[in-house]
C-alpha cells in the first residue's frame, strides 16, 4: 500500500501546495455513469475548466452494467492522472473509491444521482456541476477514513465511505423502484421504506472491537462513516469521515408503535435511554444474523447474507473538496 502522510499540514494541503511537481502537466479522469441523467454536458464542463486551469485534455471513461467503476479506475491509476471525478451516485464514487484508497491519486465528486449523501456530506452542491469540478480540480485536498467490509466471511473486502447496513435499511435500497426515483428522486426510497415498515426482528448477535458477543432481536445494524442523509438529518450524531472511528448503530423497534419510538432518537440525535436505537463507535466490529438479510454499501444492494466484518482503514483516501469551513459533523479538524 502507498505511503500516506500523517501529518496536518499535509492532509489540508492544497494541488498548488509547495513540493507539487511543477514541470508535469496535471490531468483528470472522468469516470461518468452513462445511465444517470443530466441536462449538462458534463464532457465539455470537465474539459473546459481542465484547460482554463492549464490541466491536459481530460481523460474519459463510462461505466458498464459490468463494471460499475473498478476496471475505469484501475485505467485511470495506470494512466498517472491525478484526480479522478466520479460522476454518478454513491454507488459509483463508492467502485472508484475501492481503487483509488490507499493511493496517492485524488478522489472528486460530481454528483448525479439520487442520494449523492457522501456530496451532501461535504458541501458539494448537487445542483451545481460546475461547481462540483472546480471542487475536484481546484479545491482543497483532505485524508478520510474507508471503511473495509467482509461479507459472508468472503476473502476481498468491500469499501464503503458513507454509510452500510444489514435488515430494514438494506431491504429498502433493494426494493426502491428505479421509475420512481426518476420521477420523485429521494422521495422514492421513502415509499420503499413505508412499504419494508412492516416485518419481524432478526437474532443478531454483534461484536465490538474483538469483545463479548451480544445477541438482541433487531430489525437493522447499521456501520457510518458519515452522519448525514438527505435534508441533513444526522442519523449517526458525531460521525466523522477523518476520527478513524466507525459508528454501529442498531434498530430495534417494538411493537406496532416502536418505530415512533426509533424516530423520536433520531431526532433527539440519540439521546435518551430508549433501546429501540442504540449507538457504539468502534475500530472493527463483528455482525452476524441467524437468517440471511439484505445487505447494502452505499446504497447498493449486495443480496442477501448472515455476516458483516467491518475495519477502518484511517486517512486512506485523497478527497477533493471545497474550500471554507466544515461542520464538526463531517470533520474531526474543519478549517477555513
Amino acid at each position: 500500500m502507498t505511503s500516506l502522510p500523517d501529518t496536518e499540514s499535509e492532509q489540508q494541503r492544497t494541488p498548488e501546495a509547495e513540493g507539487q511537481p511543477k514541470s508535469r502537466t496535471r490531468r483528470a479522469a472522468l469516470i461518468l455513469n452513462p445511465v444517470k441523467p443530466t441536462d449538462e454536458d458534463i464532457r465539455a464542463i470537465v474539459t473546459e475548466l481542465s484547460l482554463e486551469q492549464g490541466w491536459a485534455e481530460p481523460l474519459f471513461l463510462e461505466t458498464t452494467e459490468d463494471d460499475p467503476g473498478h476496471g475505469q479506475a484501475q485505467e485511470a491509476l495506470k494512466a498517472g492522472v491525478d484526480v479522478v471525478i466520479a460522476a454518478g451516485g454513491d454507488g459509483t464514487v463508492r467502485c472508484v473509491a475501492e481503487e483509488l484508497a490507499g493511493t496517492a491519486t485524488a478522489l472528486g465528486l460530481l454528483p448525479l444521482g439520487t442520494g449523492n449523501l457522501l456530496a451532501r456530506n461535504l458541501d458539494i452542491d448537487v445542483d451545481d456541476p460546475r461547481g462540483a469540478v472546480e471542487a475536484a480540480l481546484g479545491g482543497t485536498e483532505r485524508m478520510i477514513d474507508v471503511v473495509h467490509v467482509n461479507v459472508d466471511r468472503a476473502q476481498d473486502a468491500h469499501v464503503f465511505l458513507v454509510m452500510a447496513g444489514l435488515g430494514f435499511d438494506a431491504a429498502v435500497m433493494a426494493d426502491t423502484r428505479d421509475d420512481l426515483k426518476d420521477k420523485v428522486g429521494w422521495l422514492a426510497y421513502v415509499d420503499a421504506g413505508i412499504r419494508n415498515l412492516p416485518g419481524k426482528p432478526s437474532k443478531v448477535s454483534i461484536s465490538i472491537d474483538g469483545g463479548k458477543r451480544t445477541t438482541r432481536r433487531l430489525r437493522s445494524v447499521m456501520g457510518g462513516n458519515c452522519g448525514k442523509i438527505m435534508g441533513g438529518l444526522e442519523i449517526f450524531p458525531g460521525a466523522k469521515l477523518n476520527d478513524g472511528l466507525l459508528d454501529i448503530m442498531t434498530i430495534a423497534p417494538s411493537g406496532k408503535l416502536g418505530w415512533f419510538a426509533v424516530l423520536g432518537k433520531l431526532l433527539a440525535r440519540g439521546k435518551g435511554k430508549d433501546p429501540s436505537l442504540e449507538y457504539f463507535q468502534c475500530k472493527t466490529a463483528e455482525v452476524e444474523s441467524e437468517t440471511p438479510l439484505e445487505i447494502e454499501l452505499d446504497g447498493d444492494s449486495l443480496g442477501k447474507g448472515t455476516h458483516m466484518a467491518f475495519r477502518v482503514e484511517p486517512d486512506s483516501l485523497r478527497l477533493r473538496m471545497p474550500y471554507g469551513k466544515k461542520d464538526p459533523a463531517i470533520l474531526a479538524d474543519p478549517t477555513p
